[in-house]
């Protein structure tokens, strides 16, 4: 990973903005930053320096994992972060806006008393902007993390049975994927049958699958920190006609961004490649859910596929295609698959089957 090169792309940004100094504490951005992944710390980056303060007991993790100077974050916020302010002479110290009012008001608290000159800034993306364009070395992780969802769809094609619950079939795909290498997964498994599979995010029950009902699967693994995620819909049993045609719906819908979408278009522009297939169908009004969205350290980041998104598709963003339709009282469809943006056009990255291709 290219840790230098993020750092300077940062303070590019710095100095376009004119600020003094950024503090990161996004759990996502720290580690993309730094290579520290630990899961309590703070980066101070200013033109010059760079600072990981965390506490006791991540100081030797953090000795091993970055280069960045290092500063003992024990005790309070308050005597730690005064510590670290002091002399900076700071006038605008950037701040990531997901933090909690508290925090916010804690680090307003100490600079009106370390150095009230100092106006806390707001930054919204920055970094995030930073990690939706991957590097060759994150595009293999996020592919390794693809490859143990794809064979967990697999294995499970082959091992669902009618009478198994929704919470047995979840638990053996997480085992399997675990067993195959992937980290602490990103997401609970979603299996969701009949009518539960109405609901974009339900979550496992103890209702047993049976046959002559859409399933819907929605998968995630972790390889080194990189996310994956995978949505299939399966039927046991011969499909009948609504499910055929919700189904067949989605699909086309599905293959046609993937094969429509290309760099230059927004986010919104992508969603709607794919909406206007499923609202020909006339499920335009159970397509409830945005196209896709971008996947690296974390399962759901920049870019955002839906309507109203801005966000400009470049080369080198992994993101998801995952049109569906949810019919409550029957029940729903979805597809997702993980692609890349390469040489202007769409790319695969899952691999797993879909029925009808």
């Amino acid at each position: 990973m290219n840790l230098r090169n993020r750092l300077e792309k940062l303070r590019q940004r710095l100095a376009e903005k004119e600020l003094d100094a950024i503090l990161v504490s996004q759990a996502e951005n720290r580690r993309y930053l730094s290579g520290f992944d630990g899961s309590d710390g703070y980066l101070l980056i200013t033109p010059e320096d760079a600072i990981l303060a965390t506490d006791s007991r991540y100081l030797e993790q953090a000795r091993n994992q970055t280069d960045y100077q290092l500063f003992p974050a024990n005790g309070t916020m308050n005597s730690w972060l005064t510590e670290l302010l002091t002399g900076l002479n700071l006038r605008g110290l950037g701040f990531e806006t997901d933090i909690s009012f508290s925090l916010y008001q804690r680090l307003s608290d100490i600079l009106n008393r370390v150095s009230p000159q100092t106006q806390l800034i707001p930054i919204e993306g920055w970094i995030e902007s930073l990690r939706s364009v991957k590097e060759a070395a994150e595009v293999k992780l996020i592919t390794r993390a693809a490859a143990i969802s794809d064979a967990a769809i697999e294995h499970i094609m082959d091992a669902i049975r009618p009478g198994m619950t929704e919470q047995a079939v979840a638990w053996e795909i997480e085992k399997f994927m675990r067993e195959q290498g992937s980290e602490a997964i990103p997401f609970e498994v979603i299996v969701a049958s009949g009518t539960n599979s109405a609901l974009p995010h339900a979550r496992p029950s103890l209702k047993p699958i049976g046959e002559g009902e859409p399933i819907i699967i929605d998968i995630g693994a972790r390889v080194n920190g990189y996310c994956s995620d995978l949505s299939r819909t399966l039927y046991l049993g011969s499909p009948d006609e609504t499910f055929r045609r919700v189904y067949d719906s989605v699909l086309g819908a599905q293959l046609t961004a993937i094969a429509t979408v290309e760099e230059g278009m927004t986010g919104g522009e992508a969603d709607s490649m794919a909406r206007i297939v499923i609202d020909e169908s006339g499920y335009g009004n159970a397509f409830s859910h945005a196209l896709g969205h971008g996947v690296g350290l974390a399962v759901h980041e920049l870019p955002r596929l839906g309507p109203n998104s801005k966000d400009k598709l470049t080369n080198n963003m992994v993101f998801t295609i995952e049109p569906g339709i949810y019919l409550p009282g029957w029940g729903g469809v979805r597809l997702e698959d993980l692609v890349i943006m390469e040489k202007g056009k769409i790319k695969l990255i899952s691999k797993s089957k879909r029925m009808g291709v």
